[in-house]
């Protein structure tokens, strides 16, 4: 029962941090930013959101910059929209899952293009 719980926190902190992520005014965190992934402690006193960005590993790693200095305000914002007896301290963590996925299908498609060109 309580992983089931667990889960749906998990879920829950992700969807309302991608919320507060859009009305954020940092140039830092514009653009095609996104949440990979969440995992929160079992104790729910910290909480890891991987990042990604689409134009690769570098902005995703200024958008963790800039997420770092309004940190304060999206715990504030975090525990506001969900009603959390204790709202963990967040972390976040650059990724390039993003990136590395265009790339896997960029190589396929090139693939696909390449059995296509090829004569019977």
């Amino acid at each position: 029962m309580a992983s089931h719980r667990m889960g749906r926190t998990t879920e829950d902190i992700k969807r309302e941090l991608t919320a507060i992520f859009r009305d954020l005014k940092d140039p830092r965190v514009q653009g095609l930013i996104s949440i990979v992934r969440v995992e929160v402690t079992s104790d729910l006193s910290y909480c890891t959101a991987y990042i990604s960005a689409m134009e690769g590993l570098e902005r995703a790693k200024q958008a963790v910059i800039g997420l770092k200095s309004a940190s304060g305000f999206i715990r504030h914002e975090l525990g506001q929209r969900l009603e959390l007896r204790h709202v963990p301290e967040l972390i976040f963590k650059a990724t390039d899952s993003i990136e590395y996925s265009a790339n896997i299908s960029k190589v396929l498609d090139d693939l696909r293009g390449d059995k296509n060109d090829k004569p019977d």
